[in-house]
């Protein structure tokens, strides 16, 4: 009864999305892939023509279009984002199942949002995510705006199965399901160490499974992605950085001759960028026990490994990583824009 959980381990846009693609593309087994959370945040998903998709409803492992993509209770729609992310990629819609119980955002919660200036508080990216997260928890009561869910929505009518007895009919069959989780886990609204400075659901790997329905059980793997320089969005609201600098100066440590800035797939907005610090990874580690680790990246290091080897220098930067953390690195992202993930076949 197979699930891989895909959990990042800092503060989101560690690759996530790329790494869903990677395990559903390498293993046979894998059948369908949930996607749990909001619209505020996206992943990427390059498909095997070269088309790049970013994408904040639609799991990033489901690019290729031949898997079943499961929305379960414990995800948040916007229903027009949806809509224009099927047609965007053409998807079979016979092969998208939604959780009667799947939580809608409505434009109520986006102008509840932009009302508490959030944005100003903590560098929220006003999605209404975390005021439909809030609504379903008041059940009626409070200032917020109601509940609404799937079911509720008659142009989703469609779409509407059993997600959790659909997912639970493919393990039974020993078919693989991917759990795609969101953000990092940095921005846990239970675990981050800059609360209030955070986001409104908890992004540990357990949680992920709580929103896909499952049990703890089905579980033999959870994949901890990380980024050699991890990220968080625009402006100094958005919370602390540890060993906070700058993509000029990464850049020139790497030897790069071109822009690496990073906008955020939601707000467009500017990212900031730090030094790799192992004590949020040591923390997601404790918490999330993961089998496989991911270091996405590393031609931000060395843009040699872009080629397919890794270099003296990559190869040393891994090691430094892996020692800081105590964990082994199992594989290594070369490029943020290909699904190309190279498999560490020994380290020391």
């Amino acid at each position: 009864m197979p699930i891989s959980v895909v959990v990042g381990g800092q503060y989101g846009s560690e690759g996530k999305g790329k790494t869903s693609l990677h395990v559903a593309r390498t293993d046979a087994s894998v059948a369908a892939v949930m996607r749990v959370g909001g619209s505020n945040s996206g992943h990427i998903g390059v498909a095997r023509d070269g088309r790049r998709f970013a994408l904040r409803q639609l799991p990033a492992g489901a690019v290729d279009g031949n898997l079943l993509i499961l929305i379960p209770a414990g995800s948040y729609l916007d229903i027009d984002l949806l809509f224009r992310e099927i047609d965007e990629l053409g998807y079979d819609r016979a092969k998208i199942k939604i959780s009667p119980f799947a939580h809608i955002i409505t434009e109520q919660h986006k102008a509840w949002e932009r009302e508490t200036a959030l944005r100003e508080a903590i560098g929220s990216t006003q999605s209404g995510t975390g005021a439909a997260v809030l609504s379903r928890v008041a059940r009626g009561a409070g200032n917020l705006p109601p509940a609404v869910q799937a079911e509720d929505i008659p142009a989703l009518a469609e779409f509407l199965e059993d997600t959790t007895a659909i997912a639970r009919s493919l393990l039974d069959q020993d078919k693989r399901i991917i759990i795609e989780g969101t953000q990092g886990f940095g921005l846990s609204v239970l675990h981050a160490e800059a609360w209030p400075k955070a986001t409104s659901r908890d992004t540990t790997a357990g949680s992920f499974v709580a929103e896909a329905g499952l049990s703890p059980l089905d579980v033999d793997d959870v994949i901890l992605v990380l980024r050699c320089h991890p990220i968080r969005v625009a402006g100094r609201q958005s919370g602390p950085l540890p060993h906070e600098t700058n993509w000029d100066a990464i850049a020139l440590e790497a030897g790069i001759d071109r822009d690496l800035t990073e906008l955020t797939t939601v707000t467009q907005a500017p990212r900031r960028v730090g030094q790799f610090s192992p004590e949020i990874v040591k923390q997601a580690i404790a918490v999330n026990r993961p089998s496989r680790i991911v270091l996405n990246h590393l031609d931000y290091v060395d843009p040699a490994v872009v080629g397919g080897e890794l270099t003296a220098k990559a190869k040393r930067f891994v090691d430094d990583i892996s020692a800081a953390i105590g964990q082994r690195i199992d594989w290594v992202g070369v490029s943020p824009d290909k699904t190309v993930v190279l498999e560490l076949q020994s380290q020391s």
